[in-house]
């Protein structure tokens, strides 16, 4: 039996962790279950998924992801300015308050309140990811054809 690469018509298993460029820990699956993906399923981002290709179950790796593989670069047009009044009284609103709206096709958009005025609230609607470098480590657990036969 031969080792199977990560590439198209590939199931991974595998443990991540997400680091900011200085070493700050965003997501990790290593202090629990592992992940699992299909090649080209859409659950990690192109570029995440374009450093795993070629890699084989056993292997460790970190890489480097630049804002361009991973979230994109910050959109200023992603900053709005929603009048105060649009917010329900009860909301104590405060810069880093995360808030949710409604868009167009009705899915949730989530943004972080970025400044208060006295009429209008700044809401940064970029992901929170966005613009920055970020550390991608990986232990592949498993590489499997997709339907379901699994080689190590």
């Amino acid at each position: 039996m031969t080792e199977l690469a990560i590439g198209p018509g590939t199931q991974v298993t595998l443990h991540f962790a997400i680091k900011m460029a200085g070493g700050t820990l965003v997501d990790s699956t290593f202090d629990g279950s592992p992940a699992t993906f299909s090649v080209g399923d859409g659950n990690l981002l192109p570029g995440f998924e374009q450093v795993l290709m070629g890699l084989y179950a056993g292997d460790e790796k970190e890489f480097p992801i630049s804002p361009e593989q991973g979230f994109g670069q910050r959109n200023p047009n992603n900053i709005q300015e929603i009048p105060k009044n649009s917010f329900a009284d009860d909301i104590e609103l405060e810069e880093g308050l995360m808030v949710s709206f409604a868009d167009a096709q009705q899915a949730e958009l989530p943004g972080v309140v970025a400044e208060v005025n006295d009429d209008v609230v700044k809401v940064d609607f970029n992901h929170p990811l966005a613009g920055r470098d970020l550390i991608f480590e990986v232990r592949i657990i498993a590489v499997a054809v997709c339907d379901g036969v699994q080689k190590h």
